[in-house]
């Protein structure tokens, strides 16, 4: 049989209607465009998870395009007043934080806060994991904690921003190892990078992050992970929690989505639909099985709840390390 180019093009639309979409895939963008801006350096948490939401988005077509704008520095507190103060009323932008951002407003005692953004969802948990480099002198988890009962000023230990979830991890530890939390020698870094960078260069002792931004450096062999802070340990880690090492300390890093402040009720709910969308999408929990977060999505009133919770709870917490 011959096809002319009319019945080849014909035919070749009709096969192309017959091809199913899977069941998460929109035939056009729910969003046609979305700002996100991340107040923190190129390479750490908040820079992944955000470029973790493009890719999952675009792979469902549920965002036509999507802009980044990255301001680092002081967990946030940089970032932030920019935000609020330059896309305020913007209703097609959003900005990643989380909990670094609660303590970093707190240590900083900044004007602005994560109180001043409107809260869209809460989209995954990570617990911190403690690390050494392979190339340093400490190597286990008893070396480390020696270390620390001896004299913790003498154990330098990079981090994110300074009132953050790793540099919590670090005070409670050095607290719940019978030392003033006050002498922690903590290093903080904007970015996952720089701290990567100071740990495989010998300039700290170890260093506390998510897994996701030290997993590449531990699989090379460059990194050894000695333990994790989260309730129980991440799928597929062999790393003991702290808790199975003998020392009573939890603490987990979460981290959502937030809308400028003076946006309508129509422009939230629009947000909170396009990341409700986001996080059903099999694109999407490709992403959390990939760099093993925790889903913990949660939005409108609960995560609002939650959040307050959260901003009371660690200004008790900060004050009774020393941090507020």
């Amino acid at each position: 049989m011959t096809l002319s180019k009319r019945d080849f093009l014909t035919w070749g639309a009709a096969a192309g209607a017959s091809v199913a979409l899977p069941a998460w895939a929109q035939s056009k963008p729910l969003v046609a465009s979305i700002n996100m801006f991340v107040p923190a350096a190129p390479g750490g948490g908040w820079d992944g998870t955000a470029r973790a939401i493009e890719r999952a988005a675009k792979a469902a077509g549920l965002v036509g395009n999507m802009q980044f704008e990255n301001v680092g520095g002081a967990g946030g507190m940089v970032g932030l007043p920019r935000f609020v103060n330059q896309r305020k009323g913007q209703g097609n932008t959003l900005m990643i934080g989380g909990s670094v951002m609660i303590g970093a407003g707190i240590a900083n005692k900044s004007p602005i806060t994560i109180k001043d953004v409107t809260p869209i969802a809460r989209l995954t948990e990570e617990a911190g994991v403690i690390v050494v480099p392979a190339s340093g002198k400490i190597k286990t988890w008893k070396e480390l904690e020696a270390a620390i009962k001896a004299n913790p000023k003498a154990v330098s230990v990079a981090g994110g921003s300074a009132g953050g979830t790793d540099h919590l991890i670090l005070g409670m530890l050095i607290k719940a190892l019978g030392k003033n939390p006050r002498e922690a020698a903590y290093v903080a870094f904007a970015g996952g990078g720089p701290a990567n960078a100071a740990i495989l260069g010998g300039q700290v002792s170890a260093g506390i992050s998510g897994w996701s931004e030290f997993e590449e450096q531990i699989k090379a062999g460059r990194m050894i992970p000695l333990a994790v802070s989260g309730k129980r340990r991440i799928p597929g880690v062999n790393v003991p929690t702290l808790t199975e090492l003998g020392v009573n300390v939890t603490e987990s890093n979460w981290r959502g989505v937030f809308a400028p402040p003076g946006i309508t009720t129509a422009q939230r709910e629009a947000m909170i639909d396009f990341i409700t969308k986001v996080n059903a999408s099999a694109p999407w929990h490709q992403e959390l099985e990939t760099r093993k977060w925790t889903d913990a999505f949660m939005t409108e009133k609960p995560f609002e709840r939650d959040l307050a919770k959260d901003i009371a709870d660690k200004e008790v917490l900060m004050k009774e390390l020393g941090l507020a």
